[in-house]
């Protein structure tokens, strides 16, 4: 008879067991995903920006407009000012992604000269007249 009792609180005591069971297995899963996202972040690497000076010809706020906005434009460069007075531009980009040469060709593309890099003719007879600048030859 006493086997047939303990048998009976088994039987009412499984399905209690096994949703126990169930809250621990969703639990140590829960903390598994919390703990790998936790290294993930932790071991995540920040990209090391590298800062450039170069010049940049041209004129005007115009001129200023486009030149920032056209480097800007390009994936891994972070910041870019271009001064209207000395003409000297400054970025600040990631260099696994970008480098200066890529910046100063998309630059002159728009019809900016650079420091390595000429606009072409075409490129620089279709900028506005007042951000023509003197070219060198």
């Amino acid at each position: 008879m006493l086997f047939f009792h303990i048998l009976i609180g088994a039987l009412y005591l499984l399905p209690l067991a096994s949703n126990i069971l169930i809250m621990m297995k969703i639990i140590k899963t829960l903390s598994l995903i919390f703990l790998t996202f936790v290294c993930l972040t932790a071991f995540a690497q920040k990209p090391k920006w590298e800062k450039a000076t170069f010049k940049v010809s041209g004129n005007c706020e115009m001129c200023k407009t486009k030149i920032e906005t056209s480097a800007k434009g390009i994936e891994g460069v972070k910041t870019a000012k271009w001064n209207v007075v000395n003409g000297k531009m400054k970025v600040k980009f990631n260099p696994e992604i970008t480098n200066t040469d890529k910046i100063q060709k998309t630059i002159a593309s728009i019809g900016y000269d650079t420091e390595k890099y000429k606009a072409t003719d075409e490129d620089y007879n279709n900028l506005h007249y007042c951000c023509k600048y003197e070219r060198e030859q």
